[in-house]
């Protein structure tokens, strides 16, 4: 099966983006397809590099991006929410006349056409959070 997969929650502020990672992790493990994951509202929050847990904490950021290194996912966060959040790519940096960017490694900033895309083109799109 083909999934996509919505995450509309930031780390550490709501379990959405935890059951995301572990529902992405367990479907590729059964030989499902995930097709894309779109972060979307404060899920653009797992999308910063610049997220430091304390040492004995899990790494939400660290873990989507070997994730995704390791199956070669497509981790799109939605443009609009990440500049409202501060969240950034080299383009958008120089666009913005910014003095750096912040995205994580395996993340792209694309807009919600990528989410429509995702829809149509999985068998299922699975949301996490409100």
């Amino acid at each position: 099966m083909k999934l996509a997969v919505q995450v509309n929650e930031g780390p550490y502020t709501h379990q959405a983006s935890d059951s995301a990672y572990k529902f992405v992790e367990a479907a590729l493990a059964k030989g499902h397809d995930i097709y894309r994951v779109f972060f979307y509202h404060d899920g653009v929050n797992n999308g910063t590099r610049f997220t430091v847990p304390p040492q004995d904490e899990r790494n939400i950021q660290h873990n989507w991006t070997a994730l995704a290194e390791k199956h070669e996912l497509d981790l799109v966060v939605c443009i609009a929410a990440a500049q409202r959040r501060g969240i950034i790519d080299e383009g958008e940096m120089k666009r913005h006349g910014k003095d750096g960017n912040n995205i994580a490694p395996g993340f792209r900033i694309s807009g919600l056409g990528q989410l429509v895309e995702a829809g149509i083109q999985a068998d299922r799109l699975v949301v996490f959070g409100d």
